[in-house]
């Protein structure tokens, strides 16, 4: 249901994040090396079969240049996720930040932070939910276990205090 693809294996360890939120979604996903700089072709395949394939949303991580996200828009009428990736050639980030982000108008690319693959998991979650009740339950689910887990940090806080707190 959700395609992950990813230039490099390099970007695997940030890139499982949203696979880790996905299974734990039970919600289906596919998780792939497609480069768009060394194996142009096998992305124009599969961006542009992806749908045709089940795939609903293609949440996409590259670091440097990061292509792959823009690319793959260009080519796929699926809405894409892009997960820019601090890689070993990266200028901080920075570079595939403003890759991803700065797509021109026609071709969008939703973007998350820096490494935050998670956060690419809850966003293609949150597209399928809007359209799959079972899902959106899920996500639900989700956002009152954040308040929950705010919640017993904050009375903990209040009931032990900052210095009791700050040491734990």
């Amino acid at each position: 249901m959700i395609g992950i693809i990813m230039g490099s294996d390099s970007d695997l360890p940030i890139m499982k994040d949203a696979a880790n939120f996905l299974k734990s979604m039970d919600i289906p996903f596919e998780l792939t090396i497609v480069s768009a700089h060394r194996t142009p072709k096998r992305m124009f395949d599969y961006a542009q079969n992806a749908h045709s394939r089940g795939i609903k949303v293609i949440i996409a991580g590259a670091g440097g240049a990061a292509h792959l996200p823009g690319m793959v828009a260009s080519l796929s009428p699926l809405p894409v996720i892009g997960v820019p990736i601090k890689s070993s050639n990266s200028i901080d980030g920075w570079d595939s930040v403003l890759s991803i982000l700065q797509m021109p108008n026609g071709v969008p690319v939703a973007t998350v932070a820096l490494n935050a693959a998670k956060n690419a998991g809850i966003l293609a979650a949150q597209i399928l939910g809007s359209h799959q009740e079972d899902v959106q339950k899920k996500i639900l689910e989700y956002k009152i276990s954040l308040s929950e887990n705010v919640k017993e940090k904050y009375q903990k806080l209040d009931k032990i205090g900052y210095e009791k707190y700050k040491k734990e």
